[in-house]
């Protein structure tokens, strides 16, 4: 009873609704109107018939209403008949009329100005359009698309609430129903943002084209003003206008993916490559092909010897393995490694190969992740061939054979046959599976890195052959939660994050061989901090100092069961 007075209450608010039923009912009017007219006429022929002696007795004015609804309505039921030629020239106007307008007008009429706003009112009224007044501490989205979804699982595996706008009615029912957290209302309405309780959130992020981004900052900051945002932007030109409007981030995310595609390639300049830092913590990236550390087994590597680098953790065809001391190390194995920046270099001095050459890289695509690849190898003097099969923005580029990569006088072209690496960067993922695949039958010693736009798709790039693979997706969702998560966090590779959170009070005094954090829950130790100061891989043996905290790399699984393990 209080959801029907509730769709009763929202159907008359609306302005239209309101102006459509009254249509419906001027149309009811004018038809009512039309009956008892056609019952008069009907009962003065009726009169003309008696006095022409064609019938023997009088109608009453109830037969007829009766005889008019009966004609109009086309039933016919033949109990009361014209004798005389008007009449029948009558009867045939009713019917006529009667199909007209009971047969085809009221039927669309109802339908157009009561049936489907009603039915529309009764979605309407099931799609939420506010929080509850005490929400507070909710992330509020404004965009359902690959990044939205892939930082809502990680929201929700962190038990963060948060709230999706969506302006659609049909999509919010849509994915009210999927069970999204979702809330009906415009994103240029200021008094959207205060029934979702955007003064207390913790977070806006919005991830639309960059006009609608803007719309959404300025609208925002009209009833939350100290509110962080983070907004996306595809067009660089749009930075400053959405630093203008409001946003406290702005990040171009087809950059970002550029850049971390192009660090991970194996080049003359470093064998490691950093991936992310915290204070004096870095964590890199080593590919041992062409090392002297291939075809040994980690325990006999002396790496930490050497060194003083610490292996967290080893990539091989894309999957991510905790490193065990009888590992062997082959020429796909790429190592995660913690350390200093100075233990970095001592890992390039001491393991460099000697006759590394100078190959250059072939990037495939030109678009803006291709681009942004292109301009970090530049950064890194690394010699570079793109691949572009729009002659549109081939022109414009240096560097830059035109044509289908699924070609191979194009590839040839591109030097396919000499080059140490190549980069896919097309926005369709079956584009990618399919040229990474082409790629690796080409040549099956080179090293294949690609983009994948949707998260799902990345192991099926994987199994194609490719030896790295990052999505804009995840790339876009971790750089979000970062942003919102003050301890901070950053992304190694696809799924595996390093993360700082205080020391739980469950580990404190203990040692790291005691906690037996690795072991339990997959995820590695790599910092302690403590009075200011950052102990990079800790002594297992020590104990662990009161106040402090930890850094630790690992899986958004492995974080998970620390989480529900420890904290």
């Amino acid at each position: 009873m209080k959801f029907t007075a509730s769709q009763i209450s929202y159907f008359f608010q609306n302005r239209n609704t309101r102006r459509n039923v009254g249509i419906l009912l001027r149309f009811v009017g004018v038809l009512a109107m039309l009956v008892v007219f056609f019952s008069t006429v009907f009962h003065y022929i009726m009169a003309y018939e008696l006095r022409l002696g064609l019938r023997d007795q009088e109608e009453s004015w109830i037969t007829g209403f009766y005889w008019t609804l009966t004609v109009m309505s086309t039933l016919g039921f033949g109990d009361i008949t014209f004798y005389s030629d008007l009449g029948r020239v009558f009867s045939i106007t009713v019917l006529l009329s009667g199909i007209v307008f009971l047969l085809v007008l009221l039927p669309f009429t109802f339908i157009q100005f009561f049936y489907a706003p009603w039915v529309e009112s009764q979605a309407s009224a099931r799609a939420p359009k506010s929080l509850h007044p005490k929400t507070s501490g909710h992330v509020i989205l404004t965009r359902y698309g690959s990044v939205t979804r892939t930082l809502i699982r990680k929201l929700n595996q962190f038990g963060h609430p948060y709230v999706l706008l969506v302006d659609d009615l049909q999509e919010a029912l849509q994915l009210h129903d999927e069970g999204i957290s979702v809330v009906h209302g415009a994103k240029d309405d200021p008094r959207t943002y205060e029934r979702i309780r955007a003064v207390n959130a913790s977070l806006l992020a919005t991830t639309c084209h960059d006009t609608v981004n803007a719309n959404v900052v300025m609208t925002l900051r009209q009833v939350a003003e100290k509110l962080p945002v983070v907004a996306t932007v595809e067009d660089g030109a749009s930075i400053d206008i959405l630093e203008l409007a409001g946003a406290s981030h702005v990040v171009q995310l087809h950059d970002l993916l550029g850049k971390s595609l192009a660090r991970r390639v194996s080049g003359s300049d470093s064998l490691v490559h950093e991936v992310g830092r915290f204070d004096r913590l870095v964590i890199s990236e080593a590919t041992l092909s062409g090392t002297s550390l291939v075809g040994q087994v980690l325990k006999d590597s002396g790496i930490r010897e050497a060194t003083g680098l610490n292996v967290v953790g080893l990539w091989h065809q894309g999957l991510f393995t905790q490193p065990l001391p009888e590992t062997k190390l082959d020429t796909g194995t790429v190592l995660v490694l913690a350390g200093s920046k100075e233990q970095m270099d001592h890992f390039n001095d001491h393991y460099m190969p000697k006759n590394i050459g100078d190959g250059h890289v072939i990037i495939i695509g030109a678009g803006r992740v291709g681009r942004a690849v292109e301009r970090a190898l530049k950064e890194r003097g690394i010699n570079y061939v793109i691949v572009e099969q729009e002659k549109s923005l081939a022109k414009h580029l240096k560097n830059c054979v035109t044509g289908s990569a699924a070609e191979l006088s194009v590839l040839e072209a591109a030097g396919i046959q000499k080059t140490s690496s190549v980069i896919v960067t097309t926005r369709d993922d079956d584009t990618n599976i399919y040229l990474t695949l082409y790629c690796r039958r080409l040549r099956p010693d080179v090293q294949i890195i690609s983009r994948a736009t949707g998260e799902r798709n990345v192991r099926t790039v994987h199994r194609a052959g490719a030896n790295l693979v990052m999505s804009y997706a995840s790339m876009g969702a971790n750089t979000i939660f970062n942003l919102l998560r003050s301890e901070g966090l950053f992304m190694v590779g696809e799924g595996l994050d390093v993360f700082r959170i205080p020391t739980p009070k469950k580990l404190l005094g203990l040692n790291l061989i005691q906690a037996g954090i690795r072991a339990k829950t997959g995820c590695s130790v790599v910092a302690i901090q403590s009075n200011g100061k950052m102990n990079i891989n800790p002594d297992p043996r020590n104990p662990i100092p009161h106040p402090s905290d930890m850094v630790l790399l690992g899986e958004i699984e492995a974080e998970q069961r620390f989480m529900k393990m420890f904290s």
